[in-house]
């Protein structure tokens, strides 16, 4: 059953869904998003962002490549682990 104050608003297509987002710690603009994308028959939303894999599962070329994009000094020089590094401190 919503709460009241999903009852306010009118706007929520999936006010049970809203509700449980915001049970999970969901924004509440985050949690209107998401539940009525979801009620939108066409949209398939996740709750969560990209689903890329962690850099230790990219091979060394891979991570040279992203590094590349990103024009981090020294990369032709670092290997896997320093790769990784450099590339979530960027």
């Amino acid at each position: 059953m919503a709460r009241k104050d999903t009852e306010k608003n009118p706007s929520l297509k999936a006010p049970d869904l809203y509700e449980d987002l915001r049970d999970q710690g969901y924004s509440k603009g985050k949690a209107a998003a998401i539940s009525n994308a979801k009620a939108n028959p066409d949209m398939e939303p996740s709750k969560k962002g990209g689903e890329a894999s962690p850099y230790e599962e990219w091979t060394r070329d891979e991570l040279y490549e992203r590094a590349q994009e990103l024009d981090i000094d020294g990369r032709s020089d670092m290997k896997k682990d320093e790769l990784i590094r450099a590339l979530r401190n960027s």
